[in-house]
């Protein structure tokens, strides 16, 4: 399935049912007057959030959406229907925003949370409702409002608790397959992940969500590489796993290699400054010299951020890892 998480749309609330002018004219009533009904109001478009779904990709094939048509009025006193509304499904975790301004006008991050979009137009008014002591038998009527209408862009970005950053190859792909049901792409050359993944982690009778991010290089924040354009995927995220691998021959002093990814996470916002990270050590299965891993966890420690050693292929260290997690997010952890 294709990822798509970014759209714009047009949504147009339906238009109002017109008014009628009609009079009664039944055989047996000598006094006949205005009966006619007003017209339906037009539906509302409304945006309903659906963990169902993954991806705005049903978005790509159809921009434009638009609420039902409200009824016109009728003799009698017979009111139009009210117009059926539009209700447009998106994944939990969208955020509607005005393209233009940028203002965000909802973040849909809860099951079945709504929000009405667009508003349908107000039915027109039929005769009857223009009656009065100086006008008995009015003949105006009023047409049906039309809906209003605007262009919204859909942002989606991904609810988790953990997000894994680092290099291309760093071994985020292989620990999400190992410690979730989530199977990526693996394989030993660059930007394997094109796109986020979600995995999520059971712990005895309680889950997390942890999402993998596409490797981060120098220059992401200004397009290079493939990370920065899913960066607003780990926004809500709380707690980063930062993976190092110490037998990347690229980057063979750690801390620089720290340093760099450190860097494009910052100049993409200053808010992940704020955001609780650990560093992970991983692959630590194809070190030949041990006195690595100890020189790293020396250098990490001393610049006071917690660290990890793991090899996701041996399963070497995940189980601690997987505690310490669960431990971090969830609120009401199971021992």
């Amino acid at each position: 399935m294709k990822f798509i998480d970014e759209v714009t749309i047009t949504v147009r609330g339906g238009g109002g049912g017109d008014g009628c002018a009609s009079f009664r004219r039944e055989k047996y009533v000598p006094r006949g007057g205005p009966d006619g009904g007003n017209g339906g109001d037009g539906g509302n478009v409304i945006f309903q959030a659906d963990p169902g779904l993954l991806t705005l990709l049903d978005f790509r094939y159809r921009k434009i959406f638009e609420g039902k048509r409200g009824g016109h009025g009728s003799g009698a006193n017979r009111y139009g229907r009210t117009g059926v509304d539009e209700i447009i499904r998106v994944p939990v975790g969208t955020v509607v925003k005005d393209p233009e301004s940028g203002e965000i006008l909802a973040d849909l991050i809860e099951k079945g949370q709504r929000y009405q979009a667009a508003n349908g137009g107000r039915g027109g008014r039929g005769n009857l409702t223009y009656v009065s002591s100086v006008n008995r038998a009015p003949r105006q009527k009023t047409a049906g409002k039309p809906g209003e209408e605007r262009e919204l862009k859909l942002e989606l970005k991904l609810l988790a608790d953990v997000g894994l950053i680092g290099r291309p190859n760093a071994g985020k792909s292989t620990l999400i397959s190992r410690i979730s049901a989530a199977k990526p792409k693996i394989a030993d050359y660059p930007f394997t992940t094109l796109q986020p993944q979600l995995g999520v982690v059971k712990f005895g009778l309680q889950s997390f969500v942890v999402a993998d991010i596409p490797g981060l290089i120098e220059g992401a924040h200004e397009g290079a590489g493939m990370g920065v354009k899913f960066l607003k995927h780990i926004e809500r995220t709380r707690v980063f796993l930062h993976l190092i691998d110490l037998s990347d021959p690229e980057y063979p002093d750690p801390w620089e290699s720290y340093k760099l990814i450190e860097k494009e996470l910052y100049a993409y916002s200053a808010e992940f400054k704020k955001r609780k990270r650990w560093v992970i050590f991983s692959k630590i299965d194809l070190l030949q010299d041990p006195k690595v891993l100890k020189k790293a966890e020396k250098t990490f420690a001393a610049k006071k951020l917690k660290t990890f050693a793991l090899s996701a292929v041996t399963g070497a260290g995940v189980p601690d890892l997987i505690n310490a997690m669960a431990k971090e997010v969830l609120p009401d952890r199971e021992d």
